[in-house]
């Protein structure tokens, strides 16, 4: 992923939390339910306790119940003032308390954390069937949407349109049978994505890949070496050896491994993690899941959950993101074609001429075909990709040129873990904008991916200034050591930070419609945009420095690695293809047609056959077991988002190209028109401001991936 889904006002799907503590507190003594008193209201870790979370959600929980009693019970004539912006207010302390757990359920969950997780996930899914199913609530907000609709203008306008609808598609005109039925959906939703957050981190850790002794490792450099050693010691030290399986089907260290059949046993561990042979089964919760939200979708009147979900977005239909697809299959399936041939080709010029190419055989040899061709491989950039130096030196870098901004690291935020840093950013006049946290190294007690959310949204209303952090899920060199990125994770820190800037530089009146609160299949857009920074020769040579002497990398090396870029791309629009496709499948459906657990694997396989992916060389960038994005997040339905986004990206990268890209006027008139507005206005209409574009232009998508 590239976003964590973050939690508006009250519809609150997925709470994680604490054990209760045996004590009695008071709210005064708790931290959580008191403003603090840290610079941005930033949370007191140093002061905050695992027994604080459950009475502070608690006692949130009861004001806004109050809270919402209190517009209930209003005998004057529903209007904005008296309706629509008490309740905006009605849940700013469980935003608050529910924002800084969900940071520590997501980037260190400990087992304290996982065991209070059901009871507050029913607390909170509670809570919202209570809100959204008040008639009398829904009947005020319903006749000031009747009353007020057509003559407000600007953020007020929109604020009251997103909280009519989120009641209509939540299911405030249900006949009461219905209701009730939804409610109960919600309920057991709710239990299955904890049971998903539960067992999926659990099957990635338990899918470690144990081995006996060095030689085993050879094509490994020493620093992947010593970092499996370390690995090994963190998991329990079962071997001298560990290899870890991160989120996605294909893992980073099979481009190194020469021992085939230990690149085989990884591969084997990643795709079988929990996929039904073993402890781990995932199947029948996503089963569920799928049938419970296509029953939602028919209960709404809508044919499948595709179908509502997509209503709400750029794209509004499957049909038209069924076309989006189809367009991109049909001009990639000959390039991934040949790419995939000429691999063979190369492995067979070592291997033999019967040799056959397996899916944990591609990222090895082409790696090995990289390197012969333009002599370039990870190894040999890694020296000049420290994590510090593409942090300050990079994605500060190219913020401060194209937005203006400047950042200054607080030594004197606490944080939840000591691997963090925080740092305050200022706008160009010198103006605190935003506290930004970064938490980039993987530990057992985070899950997979990378992503970006906050402790905090900026909002005028709220006098509220962002409070946003980044995570990552990048080794950490052993102390004393400096931790090296290859160029994917490089261009991952850029794209987390494109999240970040669009919460940064949000001004919004509103907390609902700031920052990245925005639809799906826009929200992608800044980070991937952001990511084209990272190639930009003024950045790339201000961060890409050697680690030991500082120097930037040579002119040669630095022209070859930035070629090998779009080399082999084939692969990486395959494998979102392929896992986009998966995605929708399971959202098509009516609920009567949704596979049984024993089936899932059968209808994932049918489903790509479908569609001209079902590819053994290049599979689903996530299969449905542990799919996460779809089952335990909030991309259902939606995951063809990055693709989509992307185009608005590169369209938006050409507009900057033409204007200049580090222009600080272009970078002026982007965050006026895009990053600033949050979910203020219309999104297609935001991105034609800038481009001038009435549609986005998708050819440009195959293109700009060298294909």
């Amino acid at each position: 992923m590239k976003i964590k889904n973050a939690i508006v006002a009250l519809t609150i799907t997925s709470v994680m939390m604490i054990p209760v503590c045996s004590c009695q507190q008071t709210q005064r003594d708790n931290p959580l339910l008191q403003k603090s008193t840290l610079p941005f209201g930033a949370p007191d870790f140093n002061k905050i306790q695992y027994a604080d979370y459950l009475p502070a959600f608690e006692a949130a929980i009861k004001e806004t119940q109050d809270n919402i009693q209190k517009i209930v019970e209003n005998t004057d004539s529903p209007t904005f003032e008296n309706t629509i912006l008490p309740y905006e207010e009605s849940g700013r302390t469980l935003d608050r308390v529910s924002r800084v757990f969900f940071a520590l359920a997501s980037a260190d969950k400990t087992p304290e954390i996982s065991e209070m997780e059901k009871k507050v996930t029913a607390m909170m899914t509670e809570l919202n069937n209570e809100i959204m199913f008040n008639k009398p609530l829904f009947n005020r907000i319903r006749q000031v949407y009747d009353n007020e609709y057509k003559n407000l203008e600007g953020e007020e306008k929109k604020l009251l349109e997103e909280i009519y609808k989120e009641f209509v598609r939540e299911g405030a005109l249900l006949p009461d049978e219905q209701m009730e039925r939804m409610k109960a959906i919600n309920l057991r939703i709710s239990d299955l994505q904890q049971q998903w957050g539960d067992m999926l981190p659990e099957a990635t850790n338990n899918a470690v890949v144990w081995v006996e002794n060095k030689e085993q490792l050879a094509g490994l450099t020493e620093a992947d070496i010593e970092q499996c050693k370390k690995d090994a010691e963190n998991l329990g030290g079962k071997a001298p050896y560990a290899i870890v399986i991160v989120n996605t089907t294909q893992q980073p260290l099979l481009t190194s491994l020469d021992n085939r059949d230990l690149r085989h046993q990884v591969y084997e561990a990643s795709i079988h993690r929990s996929d039904g042979t073993g402890k781990f089964n995932t199947y029948a919760l996503v089963s569920e899941i799928a049938k419970l939200r296509a029953e939602q979708a028919e209960l709404m009147g809508y044919p499948n959950y595709a179908s509502y979900s997509l209503e709400k977005t750029m794209a509004k239909t499957p049909e038209n993101v069924y076309a989006f697809l189809k367009s991109l299959i049909k001009q990639y399936t000959p390039k991934a074609d040949a790419e995939t041939k000429a691999i063979e080709d190369f492995a067979r010029q070592t291997e033999g001429p019967d040799f056959h190419l397996e899916p944990y055989d591609r990222f090895y040899y082409s790696a090995k075909m990289k390197k012969q061709q333009l002599n370039v491989s990870d190894d040999e950039v890694k020296p000049y990709f420290n994590v510090d130096s593409v942090l300050i030196n990079g994605v500060f870098y190219a913020a401060n040129r194209a937005y203006g901004l400047t950042f200054k690291e607080r030594t004197d935020i606490p944080f939840y873990h000591p691997d963090m840093k925080a740092y305050e950013v200022f706008d160009k006049d010198g103006k605190s904008k935003a506290l930004f946290y970064c938490d980039y190294f993987r530990r057992p007690t985070k899950r997979g991916g990378a992503w970006m959310d906050g402790f905090a949204k900026q909002s005028r209303q709220w006098e509220q200034l962002p409070m946003i952090f980044n995570v990552c899920n990048n080794a950490k060199a052993p102390e004393g050591k400096p931790s090296l990125l290859t160029w994917d994770e490089v261009t991952t820190m850029f794209h987390e930070f494109g999240h970040a800037l669009h919460s940064i530089l949000s001004d919004c009146k509103y907390n609902r419609l700031s920052g990245t609160s925005v639809a799906r299949d826009f929200v992608e857009m800044p980070s991937q945009f952001n990511e084209s920074f990272a190639s930009i020769p003024e950045i790339f040579d201000h961060y890409a420095r050697h680690y030991e002497t500082g120097e930037n990398m040579p002119a040669d090396l630095k022209k070859r690695m930035l070629e090998s870029i779009n080399f082999q791309t084939a692969y990486a629009l395959g494998e979102n293809l392929a896992a986009t496709c998966v995605d929708l499948a399971w959202h098509m459906l009516p609920s009567n047609k949704i596979p049984k657990p024993e089936e899932a694997a059968a209808f994932e396989t049918e489903a790509l056959k479908q569609v001209g992916l079902l590819n053994p060389q290049i599979p689903p960038r996530y299969y449905t077991s542990y799919f996460n994005h779809v089952w335990g997040g909030g991309y259902a339905a939606g995951y063809y988002s990055y693709l989509w986004t992307e185009v608005l990206a590169v369209n938006i990268a050409d507009i900057f190209a033409k204007r200049g890209a580090l222009d600080p006027a272009t970078g002026s008139d982007f965050c006026n028109k895009i990053l600033s507005r949050g979910n203020t206005g219309d999104l297609m209409q935001m991105f034609t401001d800038f481009t001038g574009m009435k549609q986005p232009d998708a050819s440009v998508l195959l293109k700009a991936r060298g294909l």
